[in-house]
């Protein structure tokens, strides 16, 4: 009988293995590497288009109202034209706002509202530019100051100046106060600032929009005719021949 021949067995020896181990956990962190760079880029570009388009609809927002802000000299308490520059700019005017405006809903057939933008702190420290709105001749109800619309996030600025044509040359200025609150500017400059997060301070969204303003402040003798409009009065109904009425709201109580 014919002895057994030994046969030899290859097998990996533990260095072999320690170094394939070794090359394996360096793919697997390669591979994990680029995918959370993947997810790191993915997220900062939504963040940043998400950015982008809440501020396009910031301004979207304020030039329809602006678009539709209406002033009569007759009843200037009610209509009055009120901007504020600085660390917390304000903006207030009367308009007549489309069913299609944020919060349209609410108010029904009251197309006629005041509204006022502000710049103030958010509850988690950030500072917001958000939107308050009230019919006109009726205060702000309880919803509307305590949960205004908020339009945007980490807002670092924005700035206002108005196209006064009543200077010679006429120019841009920053400020519409006093007597100027009684008129409706021709033009408005804005410009909005944003941040990423709301404790950083590059900005890193800035938008300028020009928005012409196509209304302008109706006078009292445009409002209503001489002798009450009544027919068979003088000057009753006769639009070539309007009379002078007296302005029963007077000045602005903001400038009183």
């Amino acid at each position: 009988m014919k002895p057994r021949r030994a046969t030899l067995r290859s097998a990996f020896t533990l260095v072999e293995i320690m170094i394939a181990i070794g090359l394996l956990s360096l793919v697997l962190a390669a591979i994990y590497s680029s995918w959370t760079a993947i997810l790191r880029s993915s997220k900062t570009g939504l963040d940043a288009a998400a950015s982008a388009q809440r501020a396009r609809i910031t301004i979207r927002v304020l030039e329809d109202s602006l678009g539709s802000a209406q002033s009569f000299a007759a009843n200037l308490p009610y209509y009055y034209f009120a901007a504020e520059n600085g660390d917390s700019p304000v903006l207030s005017f009367v308009a007549r706002l489309s069913k299609s405006f944020p919060r349209s809903g609410k108010f029904g057939d009251l197309d006629v509202r005041r509204v006022t933008y502000s710049i103030e702190a958010g509850p988690d420290g950030s500072r917001q530019l958000v939107l308050r709105q009230n019919p006109l001749v009726m205060d702000p109800d309880k919803d509307e100051k305590d949960y205004p619309i908020v339009l945007a996030k980490n807002v670092k600025g924005l700035d206002m100046q108005f196209w006064d044509s009543n200077k010679n040359p006429p120019e841009w200025v920053d400020t519409w106060e006093g007597p100027k609150t009684n008129q409706l500017p021709k033009m408005i400059m804005l410009t909005l600032k944003l941040a990423d997060n709301p404790h950083s301070s590059r900005i890193t969204e800035e938008i300028t929009r020009i928005i012409s303003i196509p209304s302008m402040t109706v006078q009292p003798v445009w409002q209503t005719p001489r002798g009450g409009g009544q027919p068979g009065t003088p000057g009753g109904g006769n639009p070539g021949n309007p009379g002078v009425l007296p302005n029963p709201g007077g000045m602005n109580p903001r400038l009183r």
